[in-house]
């Protein structure tokens, strides 16, 4: 089995067989309790090996009624979508072309995949273009199909999909709406949103409804990168993606901290992709800034640092020796799985790095489903 992203084609391997058609309501409590309740309904280990359970944070879905809503409006322009081969939707821009393997929105399809990879659960999520790029109403149309598509994934495997909720942020008022709408469905156990609104940051008062609204349901935010900064030097080599797409997060997670969002806010989770972009190497210079630079006066109530624990971070770092740094400055507790599904730029088996690290079964089970499984409310 293969999943094509641009020019390349990720081979799947046989891996851990997992099964758990009750995961949800197994997964309560400590994660003792979890992952032995889990093992009791698979009758047997949890996988080949006894392997563990697994939940993927960072796993993107393209639903096919989303997929029809682009080809028959038009997709945005930086996502050209070509769909005159449905089994093989293709996006093709520049040198750019990405082939969408039918196991982004077959979920049967999907769940064999993630047997492979020795993944239990996946949290789908919606990857670029999302649906902030459009106007108000149709993203908001956009957000109510892909939501009711990961309602439909879950009901039809329950115990291997949930989902974060997308919003079209370009109008508050309507992302609430559409918040309020899903809000207590099994299904939905997050929000998903770009790293900026593609007209502002995420520390836009007007969005401060919505924060407000997820901390008291205690759905955790989940970040992707999009219309990221510096897109035109970063046209060659990919750049876009190899260094945009981080220094993205990193700009989102300042300004979370300096916009105020974290003091305002301190019982909301905020969970960023690709390890925390560029956030490992500069927060010592945010912290810098904060003591001599007059931008940053009374901007955020403590120093940087003290802020690196209010986020989670997906293990999707390439480098074992940055995660490790990583684990050893914000802790274990802080880390949660993901692989990037299924792009070139992810992991084809996301357990792999975390046995890299040398650290303690502790902690690994909490990072390949413990702490997610507290985030999710599983």
């Amino acid at each position: 089995m293969t999943c094509r992203a641009g020019a390349h084609a990720i081979a799947l391997h046989p891996g851990d067989l997992l099964q758990a058609s009750d995961f949800p309501q197994a997964a309560r409590g400590s994660l003792g309790r979890f992952a032995a309740s889990l093992r009791a309904i698979l009758g047997h280990g949890a996988g080949a090996g006894g392997a563990s359970p697994a939940i993927d944070l960072h796993a993107h879905f393209f639903p096919q009624a989303y997929l029809n809503a682009l080809a028959e409006e038009g997709p945005p322009p930086h996502f050209p979508l070509d769909m005159s081969n449905p089994d093989a939707p293709t996006v093709a821009r520049g040198s750019y072309r990405l082939t969408l393997d039918r196991s982004y929105w077959d979920v049967e399809a999907r769940v064999k995949r993630m047997d492979a990879a020795g993944v239990t659960v996946h949290a789908l999520s919606l990857t670029s273009p999302m649906v902030h790029w459009a106007g108000p109403e149709r993203g908001a149309r956009l957000a109510r199909l892909y939501n009711d598509a990961v309602e439909e994934a879950h009901t039809a495997f329950p115990g291997r999909f949930v989902g974060c909720a997308a919003l079209p942020v370009q109008d508050p008022t309507l992302a609430l709406a559409e918040l309020n709408r899903v809000a207590g469905r099994r299904s939905i156990r997050g929000v998903y949103l770009p790293t900026n609104t593609g007209a502002g940051e995420l520390s836009d008062k007007k969005l401060f409804p919505i924060y407000q609204r997820c901390e008291a349901l205690g759905l955790p935010l989940l970040l992707h990168p999009a219309t990221v900064i510096g897109a035109q030097r970063l046209e060659p080599f990919y750049l876009g993606n190899l260094l945009g797409n981080p220094f993205d997060t990193a700009v989102a997670a300042a300004h979370f901290v300096f916009g105020g969002v974290l003091d305002r806010f301190p019982r909301l989770e905020i969970v960023l992709p690709h390890g925390g972009g560029a956030l490992p190497a500069l927060w010592g210079r945010l912290q810098h800034g904060q003591g001599v630079r007059p931008e940053t006066q009374g901007a955020a109530q403590r120093p940087f640092g003290d802020y690196l624990r209010r986020f989670h971070y997906d293990t999707i770092a390439h480098a074992p020796e940055i995660l490790k740094y990583w684990i050893g400055l914000v802790g274990a507790d802080r880390i949660v799985l993901g692989s990037d599904y299924c792009f070139d730029m992810g992991y084809e088996r996301p357990r792999q790095i975390v046995g890299q690290l040398g650290l303690s079964a502790k902690d690994r089970e909490k990072i390949f489903a413990g702490n997610a499984a507290r985030l999710l409310r599983l």
